[in-house]
């Protein structure tokens, strides 16, 4: 078994028990769920940068990668550095992250935040919004069409940007539909973990303008980002690059300064 197909078959007991212990009526009772939610897709619109940052402790590829941050003060790092929204993982197993995570990321800061987290089920769009998402991810590699369909478009019901990953042609052309917001190219095969940019310069030309378009993985220098740009890209979603260091948010803010 391949580590995608093991962290969602963890996934699925995951959500299981949490609904056992936290009904749906509970979560929609969350102050959070009232709130008012930020256009992640609007802000790399408006962009010249489009960098996304990430808060991610470690990885199944990369082991540990920062067990000593801060989630607030990194938020506050990014939001300083000016970047467009922040990637928050949200799986505690194979991740180190945790709802608490998205909320007290919400609490420090007022830009997009999504959720980064393998969503297989309904119940984990409520439980995003209701800790302060403004955007879901969902997977193409571990949903159907008809998963996809019906979790976007309860998305778009909570005022939530719908990012829909792919990482292969097949999984674009299943997936492609009017309640998506962003489609992001993983360049990280999850099955294998080789990174390679070329799968999103292939991919580029075959995505409708319609969406704007990221690139995810394996994006660590200014060079990456201006060749990518030539192919449509808007958005770029930085995790590792920014979180090896021991200030993230200046991190991000060197890099952005040189990207401008």
């Amino acid at each position: 078994m391949d580590i995608l197909s093991k962290i969602v078959a963890d996934k699925y007991k995951e959500v299981d028990l949490k609904k056992s212990i936290v009904s749906i009526k509970q979560l929609e009772a969350s102050f959070l769920f009232k709130k008012e939610t930020f256009s992640l897709a609007q802000a790399l619109r408006k962009s010249k940068t489009g960098i996304i940052a990430e808060h991610k402790r470690r990885s199944p590829s990369k082991g540990t990668i920062n067990q000593n941050t801060n989630v607030g003060q990194v938020a506050k790092g990014y939001q300083n550095a000016g970047v467009c929204g922040m990637s928050v993982l949200t799986d505690i197993k194979y991740f180190g992250g945790s709802l608490e995570d998205l909320q007290l990321a919400r609490a420090s800061v007022d830009m997009p935040l999504l959720r980064k987290e393998f969503i297989i089920n309904e119940y984990q769009i409520i439980e995003a919004k209701a800790h302060g998402a403004d955007a879901i991810l969902l997977i193409a590699a571990v949903l159907s069409k008809e998963e996809i369909k019906t979790f976007s478009e309860l998305a778009k019901t909570l005022h939530l940007d719908v990012l829909l990953e792919v990482h292969n042609k097949e999984e674009l052309h299943k997936s492609i539909m009017p309640s998506l917001d962003i489609l992001g190219v993983n360049n990280r095969n999850l099955k294998t973990f080789e990174v390679s940019l070329e799968t999103s310069k292939s991919i580029s030309k075959l995505i409708p303008d319609d969406f704007v378009k990221i690139s995810e993985s394996g994006i660590s220098s200014i060079e990456a980002i201006q060749d990518l740009k030539h192919y449509g890209y808007q958005g770029f979603l930085i995790g590792e690059n920014f979180m090896k260091t021991d200030n993230p948010g200046k991190s991000a803010m060197e890099f952005i300064q040189k990207l401008q």
